[in-house]
């Protein structure tokens, strides 16, 4: 570890949390301990959570936004940020006589236990953040497992750029380079847990298909996206049949190129060629559907540049 002592450290700091989308997702297999193996495609949209922080003698997080009443009744212990800062104050303090800490505020924008990755992305936003903030650099490999014992979405999301995600998602790999995104994300504001949805699995495990070739246009990833799929959208549909309905209105809106539900769920996505396509439909479905949670969102363009 390196760093000084914290002097001179910034008084309060604010560090986005952008919500994750599976493009597709695979499941390859199960390990004996019991974590499964995943084939992903993950991107980053223009929207999430906030975590913010100024220095204090100790750990506190309050919750603020319009999902924070969703987590009042968690135990304080069971937050990926709080998990996160502890980890990293472990780390952090090795050969100190004084712990760092840090009044905490997280500004939870997008539905709980929705498959956009929301916990996951506000645990690498404080694992980036605090170190920032204690004025302690840190090596990246430290963050990196720090990530990868925090959950499955953590490293692809302190990462916060398009990737493959192999592994139980600490393998990760440069995405294609990706075109810009026209996306409307909907959530039928039912949240759906990711383990009941994974002890929900039947059948047999897909192969690896991961996309590799960089596509040639919206309609062209749209193509190459049908050809794959989410092997959790039929273990979430049964838990939460308000998926089915998701879905059928995405796809119906004009211009959709695709409907396909994210991670765990139960947040599913239309893939649109272009912004004003994705405005209307998102309009149109706030409209006809007004207790679901809509909204038009972009993943700008990114991944490897084709060699």
């Amino acid at each position: 570890m390196s760093g000084g002592s914290g002097e001179g450290a910034p008084a309060g700091l604010r560090e986005p949390a952008p919500a994750k989308l599976n493009l597709y997702l695979h499941v390859t297999g199960r390990r004996p301990d019991g974590y499964h193996l995943l084939d992903s495609l993950a991107v980053f949209v223009d929207l999430g959570e906030a975590l913010s922080a100024t220095p204090a003698a100790g750990l506190a997080l309050r919750l603020d936004g319009p999902f924070a009443d969703a987590l009042a009744g968690m135990a304080p212990g069971d937050n990926l940020v709080l998990q996160a800062a502890r980890r990293l104050q472990a780390l952090s303090t090795e050969g100190e006589r004084l712990p760092a800490g840090a009044d905490m505020t997280l500004t939870k924008a997008i539905p709980v236990a929705a498959g956009l990755g929301g916990g996951s992305a506000d645990a690498a936003a404080a694992l980036r953040l605090l170190p920032r903030l204690w004025g302690r650099a840190l090596p990246q490999a430290s963050l990196d497992r720090l990530a990868a014992g925090l959950g499955a979405d953590v490293p692809v999301c302190l990462a916060g750029r398009p990737a493959l995600m192999g592994g139980t998602g600490e393998i990760l790999s440069p995405a294609p380079r990706l075109p810009d995104l026209h996306l409307v994300l909907v959530n039928p504001r039912l949240p759906v847990p990711t383990g009941a949805v994974f002890a929900g699995l039947q059948g047999r495990f897909s192969a690896p298909d991961p996309l590799q070739r960089p596509p040639a246009s919206l309609p062209d990833l749209a193509a190459a996206l049908a050809r794959r799929g989410n092997d959790l959208e039929r273990p979430a549909r049964f838990l939460a049949p308000a998926v089915d309905r998701v879905l059928a209105a995405l796809a119906a809106q004009d211009g959709c190129l695709l409907a396909r539900m994210s991670g765990s769920g139960a947040t599913c996505f239309g893939l649109f060629a272009h912004p004003p396509g994705a405005t209307r439909a998102a309009a149109g479905l706030r409209r006809a559907e007004p207790g679901w949670w809509v909204t038009a969102a972009r993943s700008p363009a990114g991944g490897a540049s084709e060699s």
